[in-house]
């Protein structure tokens, strides 16, 4: 499984983001929504952007961003990815793609079989999908809430873009969750911290090593 790619999200702190490349995360995620414990401001952004070592792409994780935002965002933080992770449409989804150049992932909310046709629309549209746990209606969040879902919903399912399989992830169960799914690409955000926001670096590294098969 040493082929498996993962995404460390919401890193705010710069040894973090060190930890989670020097670990062989290939994609770092930063988040740009208010109510999230893990927001980050656009100039903390462009700071922390600026050390990644080239080879780790720039994730910036928007939530129904207007293109106001975005615009700030690209112009001043060196990206190579948009995920989109509110309840942008399809067309939405292509607005961003043609207006900003860059590639974008389309996180998609998954609690039954119903949810996952709306996973082959984004894919139409969509350089990679997010298969995502489907927030609580209560929730305040669109992700980072530390669920998980079926995994044997999407059991060996393709999409004709790449995807990555998130959601209620951890060191003790991304092994099994990739052996059910085929998945590989895996996002963690919550599964490695201590506190809400509050990411720890002993759980990025076991993490990054669970997912890959690593041998300790």
């Amino acid at each position: 499984m040493a082929d498996i790619r993962v995404k460390i999200c919401g890193l705010s702190d710069p040894a973090h983001v060190a930890v989670a490349a020097s670990c062989g995360a290939r994609y770092v995620g930063f988040v740009f929504f208010g109510k999230s414990p893990r927001n980050v401001s656009i100039a903390q952004a462009a700071s922390l952007a600026i050390d990644v070592p080239v080879g780790v792409a720039k994730v910036a994780l928007v939530v129904n961003a207007d293109d106001a935002l975005l615009d700030e965002i690209t112009n001043q933080v060196p990206l190579d990815m948009l995920q989109l992770h509110g309840s942008e449409t399809p067309k939405r989804v292509e607005q961003i793609k043609a207006r900003y150049g860059l590639p974008v992932m389309k996180a998609v909310g998954v609690a039954d079989a119903s949810d996952l046709p709306a996973l082959d629309d984004y894919a139409e549209v969509a350089d990679q999908i997010l298969v995502d746990a489907k927030p609580p209606k209560t929730a305040e969040l669109p992700g980072g809430n530390g669920l998980s879902f079926d995994w044997r919903l999407i059991a060996n399912r393709d999409w004709s873009v790449p995807w990555m399989l998130a959601g209620g992830l951890t060191a003790g169960n991304v092994a099994e969750a990739v052996a059910l799914t085929g998945a590989t690409q895996v996002d963690v955000s919550t599964g490695v911290e201590t506190a809400p926001g509050v990411k720890d670096a002993a759980k990025i590294s076991d993490f990054i090593s669970a997912a890959r098969g690593d041998s300790r």
